[in-house]
């Protein structure tokens, strides 16, 4: 059966066990700082599991796209050279949210394999935690599993931990025998082996504890189901094949590449490992770049990169030509496409990128394998890790690149030490740029599930009444607020947006007859209720009472010129540089905004200019903004672009300028684009490798910016003295004179013989002449050489330079030396006694060191030094 048909099959039939079938999530996690990568089907409902959200729904079933290549989860050394290892893979599941238990994932999981695909029971084992005699009778009992195909496992294979704290529970496995012959032959192989022949397809994991942080453990009061399934390993299964990559999933990709490449796949052992490698690592290329991940040296984009580089390397040992992997894009988008449209809409894009990275690799890759091979010549064993962080910050080389070369010249790498250092240098970055990053415990929390969600009226008003719900203070629920505390204030309904997709807060006030306080910022730890962080000044405040909230409307006003803007900035941006442009972050705040996006090279002044004039020009067209709620499919369909980062429900809001820009976003906006006044562009940047940054203002904060440069227009016809109204000309004019005169100066220092040289004999025919130049360019020095030269033979010059912060240097020999003298040689004989280095040929060396003195404290030296370089 092709995988594409079991995939719709395990959906169908869950969906007909109404279940609601969930569309996969983003590789990157919304709002999930502790994984780099979507890793499992539960990760999408995290927030469900730990009580911090409600669903519609109470159970769910997904086919969910995941990569373990970093971090904890992190499968990349393994991929190619075992059955069943991937960076990337789907995996199955079916999810319960206090509703079923563990009978009815047992018998589903049971009736799914052998009813429906109908799997040969007798190849089919079982696992359960030690400890869990329930799982192991409904699998006895019920299903009629035989007491000698279930296997009891302690917490390392059968335990499952959300984290340290919180959810656990103990996990049941499925296992599929693949024969005797895929076994290790020894005598104690069964289930739990670490061969190819008992393999695990399918987990399902009961979540009935809660753990704290002494490592006690609660019943929970609504046990919840998490299972998975990988795809990939039920292929092998139903068609009949021991290795992941001999299944239809990866087939097409690796005949496409046995095509391109000239080589036949199934004939050589090192071959088919680069061709599985390739495979593997191209299907995680096209979805991670396709859910807004580009490479970089940080973070997710350090680990794409490291995917991206591998395969290139193992591109190179199947004799693809640079650039190769972009041509694969197409391949894996044909495979993948049907269950993943975004492939099919994001495919150029992706190319696009995959090419502009192999191309900035090339230029280093075979320098930089030209020094590993060096190192390794110099090794005794062991690639030390400095070497290895050497390759990695000076020629972009992963780690685990470094390790496969190495490996096939059995040469060991010291992993360990060259994560310290990567962690040192990352540490280094950290410290010199702040991060703010607000922690809230979600279980402090949980008790606002029994309020309603706070209903938001902001989009149409800027002050109204509510009711207040509950007050907290100091971690604990309370009735009143008085006059000097601070608290956190539930409402029923607010005008007062929530910080989330990069815009800031509202602030303002709350008061009622007898009481008044500031509101400052809003949390919100549990989806849809809105706690406001009130200082009450004046009064008391009561839980029941019925309040007035008022934002402060003009900064409100400030934030939608800035937020409306971000979105005329993604379009214009897209349209100059290209589709490949996606935002990747931003930052809304009432005096600027910042806008960061997908881009490999620095914008031209030119490029700027354009995107500035774009977005002034749908400023000036007063174009209306509109709003509306869409099922989330109809906005993609209708071209509405996604946030980076953001988790999106069923039902969207879409924000859309006609005919120019269509987003899905929850924040405030302008009514129309004229609202916005004017823009302008105030810096652009590198934020990271393949991010880049502008940061601009609308309206009042524009205008300051314009007005700023009016004030230093005024300023420096003051401190120039002119009344010229083109002062750009005017300091043109000005800094060519100067530079003229400093050129005279340098040349009349250049033929100025006022300077005494010393002269002393090297040997009855030499002469050698030290003179010490202040102020002398290194450009000029050659010209004042060739000046004391002149007319004279067999002399040897040397000019010495000295500034605040090192020195300059040069020695320059007459023609009739060249058969006795050697000026670069020479020259580097001297450098080090100079703090510096140099070279030249035979005639004529410069260099430059950190030394600081006068000639008259070297000179013996050096005299001693040229004698002997005098032949």
């Amino acid at each position: 059966m092709e995988g594409k048909k079991l995939r719709q099959l395990f959906l169908d039939y869950f969906k007909e066990k109404n279940h609601h079938v969930v569309r996969s999530s983003s590789l990157v996690p919304a709002h999930d700082p502790t994984l780099l990568f979507a890793n499992a089907g539960m990760n999408q409902f995290k927030e469900v599991f730990l009580g911090a959200e409600k669903r519609e729904y109470n159970r769910a079933t997904s086919a969910q796209k995941c990569v373990r290549a970093g971090g904890k989860h992190n499968d990349l050394d393994n991929v190619g050279k075992t059955a069943r290892h991937h960076t990337f893979f789907e995996m199955l599941g079916n999810f319960s949210f206090g509703d079923y238990f563990k009978e009815d994932a047992i018998r589903y999981a049971w009736d799914f394999i052998t009813e429906i695909l109908k799997i040969d029971k007798n190849r089919l084992y079982v696992s359960v935690f030690r400890d869990d005699d329930e799982a192991f009778d409904i699998w006895n009992k019920k299903m009629h599993i035989p007491v000698e195909c279930i296997f009891r496992f302690g917490e390392k294979d059968n335990f499952w931990q959300m984290g340290d704290v919180g959810p656990c529970g103990p996990c049941s496995e499925i296992f599929y025998d693949h024969g005797e012959e895929y076994g290790c032959g020894k005598p104690t192989c069964t289930v739990g082996c670490e061969c190819d022949r008992y393999v695990e397809i399918w987990n399902l994991v009961f979540m009935q504890f809660s753990r704290d942080t002494e490592g006690h453990m609660t019943p929970l009061p609504s046990p919840s189901i998490d299972t998975g399934m990988g795809l990939e390993r039920l292929a092998a299964v139903m068609q009949g094949v021991n290795n992941n990559y001999d299944t239809d999933l990866f087939q097409n990709i690796i005949r496409d590449i046995a095509k391109k490449s000239g080589h036949e796949y199934g004939v050589n052992h090192g071959i088919d490992t680069a061709m599985r490698v390739l495979a593997d690592h191209m299907r995680a290329t096209v979805f991670l770049i396709t859910d807004d991940v580009v490479p970089s040296n940080e973070g997710r984009g350090y680990v794409l990169r490291r995917i991206m580089r591998r395969a290139i390397r193992y591109g190179k040992k199947l004799d693809l030509p640079m650039p190769s992997l972009y041509r694969f894009v197409d391949t894996v988008t044909e495979e993948m496409g049907g269950a993943y449209p975004e492939l099919t809409k994001n495919r150029k894009t992706v190319a696009k990128l995959v090419r502009i990275e192999e191309e900035q690799f090339d230029t280093t890759l075979e320098a930089g394998l030209k020094m590993l091979n060096r190192m390794i010549e110099k090794s005794d064993g062991k690639l030390d890790a400095e070497n290895a962080f050497r390759l990695y910050d000076t020629f972009g080389f992963p780690i685990d690149l470094v390790e496969d070369v190495c490996l096939e010249k059995h040469i060991s790498v010291d992993r360990e030490g060259f994560e310290q250092r990567l962690e040192q240098q990352r540490k280094e970055g950290k410290a010199r740029s702040k991060t703010r990053m607000t922690e809230i415990s979600v279980e402090n929390y949980l008790f606002l599930h029994d309020f309603p969600e706070t209903e938001f009226t902001g989009y149409d008003s800027k002050a109204g009444t509510a009711t207040v719900l509950a007050i907290v203070r100091d971690g604990k629920q309370v009735k009143e607020l008085i006059a000097g505390e601070t608290g956190k204030v539930l409402v029923d309904r607010t005008p007062f947006y929530v910080e989330s997709g990069g815009q800031v807060n509202d602030t303002g006030i709350l008061e009622t007859a007898e009481a008044k306080g500031v509101i400052n910022r809003l949390l919100m730890p549990i989806k849809g209720r809105r706690l406001h962080v009130l200082d009450l000044t004046k009064g008391k405040l009561k839980v029941d009472e019925t309040v007035t909230l008022t934002l402060d409307s003009q900064r409100r006003f400030a934030i939608a010129r800035n937020h409306t803007a971000t979105h005329l900035l993604h379009a214009a941006l897209r349209s100059v540089l290209g589709d490949h442009v996606k935002q990747a972050g931003s930052m809304v705040e009432p005096d600027k905004l910042r806008f960061d996006f997908s881009h490999f090279k620095k914008i031209s002044e030119q490029e700027l200019a354009e995107v500035e004039q774009i977005v002034n020009r749908k400023i000036m067209e007063n174009i209306p903004v509109e709003t509306e709620i869409l099922d989330i499919e109809e906005a993609r369909a209708a071209g509405a672009m996604a946030l980076f980062g953001e988790k999106y429900g069923d039902r969207v809001r879409v924000v859309r300028v006609p005919g120019y820009s269509m987003e899905l976003c929850g924040g405030t906006h302008v009514t129309r684009t004229g609202d916005i006044g004017s823009f302008v562009i105030v810096s652009e940047h590198s934020a990271a490798s393949g991010i880049r940054r502008i940061e601009a203002k609308t309206g009042f904060g524009a205008l300051g910016y314009f007005n700023s440069f009016r004030e230093e227009h005024r300023t420096l016809k003051q401190v120039l003295k002119t009344g010229e109204d083109d002062l750009p000309q005017f300091v043109a004019r000005k800094l060519e004179e100067i530079r003229q005169l400093r050129q005279a100066i340098e040349k009349a220092k250049v033929s100025d013989n006022s300077t005494t040289s010393t002269e002393v004999r090297l040997d009855s025919e030499t002469t050698l002449l030290l003179q010490e130049v202040p102020g002398l360019a290194p450009g000029l020095m050659r010209e004042k050489a060739d000046n004391l030269k002149q007319n004279r033979k067999k002399t040897i010059v040397f000019l010495l330079t000295v500034t605040d912060s090192g020195c300059n240097y040069l020695l320059s020999a007459t023609r009739d030396m060249e058969k006795h003298f050697h000026s670069g040689n020479a020259l580097r004989s001297i450098a080090p006694m100079l703090n510096g280095r140099g070279g030249g040929n035979q005639t004529m060396a410069q260099g430059g060191g950190k030394w600081i003195g006068k000639l008259t404290d070297i000179v013996e030296t050096v005299v001693a030094k040229l004698k002997n370089e005098v032949s």
